[in-house]
């Protein structure tokens, strides 16, 4: 299966992470991203994101002035996992 690219080379914190996240709700399961990126937080903000949500990340390629990751969305969504965590405060 062709993941679905998104190209977020130019944008800054937090745009990459929230772009992700948007466009990771989009997506089945089983469905994979390939986020492109060259904000150098994004090694820190897209990982962390995925941690939270569940799906699992990968970095492709990873160069001074680039960064690529291959999610694989998971069952659930974000909003699923926040909700797991209020039902469990």
């Amino acid at each position: 299966m062709t993941p679905t690219k998104l190209d977020l080379t130019g944008l800054k914190c937090p745009l990459p992470a929230l772009r992700t996240a948007k466009a990771l709700k989009a997506l089945s399961p089983g469905q994979r991203l390939e986020v492109h990126c060259t904000d150098p937080l994004a090694v820190i903000d897209i990982p962390s994101l995925v941690l939270a949500t569940g799906d699992k990340v990968e970095i492709l390629e990873r160069t001074e002035g680039r960064v690529v990751f291959v999610i694989e969305k998971a069952n659930g969504s974000i909003d699923d996992v926040n909700a797991a965590g209020r039902d469990n405060s």
